[in-house]
């Protein structure tokens, strides 16, 4: 095995475990990931801001889903 396979091969397992199968849901939880950081920045609390992402990005998905699986 080459040099560049021995690297991009575990980088494609990391990305298809992160990203998987909906690439809206791996965006939408970067974008939770920086609102959170850059609201605990400014020294506002933002603990609160993952725990309200999560089951809106889990609706959003299935929603999608079950939207596409009627045609």
């Amino acid at each position: 095995m080459s040099v560049s396979g021995w690297l991009r091969n575990p980088w494609l397992g990391v990305w298809d475990f992160v990203v998987g199968d909906d690439w809206r849901t791996a965006l939408g939880v970067v974008v939770g990931f920086a609102i959170a950081a850059a609201l605990a920045g400014s020294g506002i609390a933002a603990w609160w801001v993952m725990p309200v992402a999560v089951p809106l990005l889990l609706f959003a998905s299935v929603w999608r889903v079950a939207r596409d699986a009627r045609g």
